[in-house]
């Protein structure tokens, strides 16, 4: 029973008409260990230098791939209050090798309101790719005796470029932090056959959350050696609205967290999925695995999704140049 769903799962998918297909940029169960995709506000909020590698397998029981992947570079600026980056994603989904590549650079900058708060504006100009192997698509003549051969014409394209805007403002404390993100401003076009209309609709985030509790602050550091953190994130684009919302335990140097995704009491199912995670994070090192159990009508079919991130922090400022005093996010690095 589980392979015949896998099977009209492909059928479903290949079945839709490629001139307007639409969809949804990919989500990250770890959503603050790739900070930058999240909000380009979020550049240079850390001591120096880091850099992050994100990896997402998504639905692995389902024939045909459905992969993720992102790094990113940034860096804080202390005399000029500001924070810059580079953030470069790759997705692939389905059997056609349907492909999005984005390639952004980010700026940020810091805003003292008051001896509490600061506020981060920042902005993300990409480039973006979409790719398409239409010689790869599964038909469902290939799969079913007596099946047919769709009359879907080849797209004259395989490739369509674009430029998309992304902004995004974040406001904190040293225990409370929340923002919006507005992405793909500029909507840009995805259509295979050259169709103006057919474009990424914008996106939305709001995100946020709270140290309930924490103690023990670490020697010579702004961190504490224990931490309780709920958060949440929001997303809404074209008519489709999604929340994570759950909680953050850590305690030096091991990280527990978790996550429901759903809308409760919106839609006549459980949610989506409830996400588990376990990392751990160092000085310099912060490593992060979770997994998605999917818990909609999918539950049989879709092999959850495994999600790993690998974050490095590093300072390269010579010993005895001087510093300014750094105002460091108080959010969770997962």
């Amino acid at each position: 029973m589980q392979s015949i769903l896998k099977y009209i799962f492909i059928v479903l998918i290949c079945g839709l008409p490629l001139k307007n297909l639409y969809g949804q940029d990919p989500h990250f169960s770890q959503f603050y260990s790739n900070a930058l995709y999240l909000a380009p506000s979020f550049a240079g909020a850390i001591e120096e230098n880091r850099v992050s590698l994100n990896y997402r397998n998504q639905w692995p029981a389902i024939p045909g791939v459905f992969h993720t992947y992102s790094f990113s570079y940034d860096r804080y600026m202390p005399n000029f209050k500001s924070g810059v980056g580079v953030l470069a994603t790759y997705d692939v989904a389905g059997s056609g090798d349907l492909s999005s590549t984005n390639i952004g650079l980010i700026y940020s900058y810091d805003i003292q309101i008051n001896q509490d708060w600061h506020v981060r504006p920042g902005i993300n100009f990409k480039f973006t790719y979409l790719g398409l192997n239409y010689g790869k698509l599964i038909w469902n003549h290939m799969i079913t005796t007596g099946g047919t051969t769709p009359s879907v014409t080849p797209p004259p394209f395989e490739s369509v470029a674009d430029v998309d805007f992304a902004t995004s403002v974040l406001a904190y404390n040293d225990r409370i932090w929340g923002g919006f993100t507005l992405d793909h401003l500029l909507a840009p076009r995805q259509s295979f056959y050259g169709d103006w209309d057919t474009k990424v609709p914008i996106k939305l985030n709001l995100f946020g959350g709270f140290q309930i509790t924490r103690r023990g602050r670490l020697i010579r550091s702004s961190k504490y050696s224990e931490v309780l953190s709920v958060a949440a994130n929001i997303m809404y684009q074209d008519r489709f609205i999604q929340s994570d919302v759950g909680l953050y335990y850590y305690r030096d140097p091991i990280i527990f967290g978790l996550w429901y995704r759903g809308i409760p009491f919106i839609t006549s199912q459980a949610g989506d999925a409830v996400i588990a995670l376990v990392g751990i994070k160092t000085k310099d090192l912060h490593i992060g695995y979770s997994y998605d159990f999917t818990i909609s009508n999918l539950i049989a079919s879709t092999g959850g999704a495994h999600e790993i991130s690998l974050i490095y922090e590093f300072i390269t400022t010579s010993i005895g140049a001087r510093k300014r005093q750094f105002h460091a996010v108080p959010c969770p690095e997962f």
